[in-house]
């Protein structure tokens, strides 16, 4: 059995995602072995691509093996800056490591954080009527009424999906625009919630959930797009409606659990904290029910250690999953061995071409995500797949609220 494979090489890759890039990191061992992971610069994190190829100096030559004492080394090495894009940098090549030492091994990863507890992870349809609203040209059919609301909502259930998760829209005669000044779109820096946004909030969660019918879990995602006052009248304006759960970004611990305290739904957060450090105020003031974490911005091993305190607070975990199929999968070996999950997100509207981009796509039985049992994260890019779709030099965040 090999105990140690020495790095040779750390490049970066990306191809076009529709509306945002897929980014990769692909880590070549001196005995041919690679190893891969996905990662993202399209979530409000640009020059994610610059660090890791800025700190690729200090892991050519090193054991990939050695995964968390590189990881250390590099936190140390970038330590006045941690956070932001350095940490997403070291997420980045960590998760590649753990593919590497996986392959090595002839393994799962989910063989290296413990074995696999579940063969199959329940998932809700993330981004339910939102991408086929906000992006028509790469998601269909394009929805632009209330009829094509409840046409996902019956959908969702018609495919065996038990759950589904929202965004906000506000209809304009009749047409359904994307509410999110938090990112910038529409430009409303103050963050308010009015009576016009509470209604076609309701009216929009209505249509989904007229479709889908009343065994189908209803999830809405309200982001940064308001502060602690908004959120709180959000929060009454649906308190009749049976919620899986609202969740909810803010920056401050205890604007949230004041939020939770007085929620009649359950909360979920923190989908965008790096690191335990972060992420222990919020359980310390008990501010959410459940803890989403990203472990393609963590990596998936300090992610376990995420999941592992959440779990001292008897909280469960769920990943942040809306990236292409290798997080996916990155995330399925999260979800295979982590104990405390609730569920996982992904999303099922998917590109065109996603599936030239990737040796394997989930598979999915009955609204569960089943596990993969190949050496590694079970996929990896197909790189002829990306060089047919090259990236564009636009996309993500940074072009929410931009005239086009």
């Amino acid at each position: 059995m090999a105990k140690s494979t020495t790095i040779k090489s750390i490049e970066t890759l990306a191809c076009d995602a529709g509306w945002r890039n897929y980014h990769f990191v692909k880590v070549t061992t001196s005995d041919g072995l690679v190893g891969w992971s996905e990662y993202d610069e399209g979530f409000g994190a640009p020059g994610v691509t610059a660090a890791i190829e800025r700190l690729s100096a200090r892991v050519i030559g090193k054991n990939a093996f050695e995964h968390e004492r590189i990881y250390v080394e590099l936190f140390a090495a970038t330590r006045p800056a941690a956070g932001g894009v350095v940490a997403l940098a070291l997420g980045a090549i960590e998760n590649a490591l753990l593919d590497v030492k996986a392959k090595a091994l002839g393994v799962p990863c989910y063989d290296l954080l413990g074995g696999k507890i579940r063969d199959r992870v329940r998932v809700y349809w993330s981004h339910c009527a939102t991408w086929r609203i906000n992006h028509p040209d790469w998601y269909k059919p394009a929805i632009t009424d209330l009829d094509g609301v409840k046409a996902i909502g019956a959908e969702v259930r018609e495919k065996k999906f038990s759950a589904m998760k929202t965004n906000i829209f506000v209809y304009t005669d009749g047409k359904p625009v994307g509410w999110r000044p938090g990112f910038g779109a529409p430009f409303q820096p103050e963050i308010n919630v009015d009576r016009t946004v509470l209604r076609n909030l309701c009216m929009h969660l209505e249509a989904i959930r007229d479709g889908a019918g009343p065994d189908v879990d209803l999830l809405l995602d309200l982001n940064f797009n308001a502060k602690t006052e908004g959120y709180l009248k959000i929060l009454r304006a649906i308190e009749k409606m049976d919620m899986f759960w609202v969740e909810i970004d803010t920056f401050n611990p205890q604007a949230l659990g004041y939020i939770r305290r007085q929620s009649p739904h359950p909360i979920s957060s923190c989908e965008t904290l790096l690191g335990l450090r972060e992420f222990l105020p919020y359980f310390n003031e008990q501010a959410m029910d459940v803890a989403i974490v990203d472990t393609p911005w963590n990596g998936v091993w300090q992610s376990m250690k995420i999941a592992a305190a959440a779990e001292h607070f008897e909280v469960n975990v769920a990943p942040h999953n809306f990236y292409g199929h290798l997080c996916t999968m990155m995330n399925a070996h999260f979800c295979a061995a982590v104990p405390n999950l609730r569920i996982m997100e992904t999303d099922i509207d998917r590109l065109a071409w996603d599936h030239e981009l990737f040796t394997h796509v989930p598979e999915f039985i009955d609204g569960h995500l089943v596990i993969p049992d190949r050496p590694g994260w079970g996929t990896e890019p197909n790189e002829e797949g990306l060089r047919a779709h090259p990236p564009k030099n636009k996309g993500g965040l940074l072009n929410y609220g931009l005239k086009k």
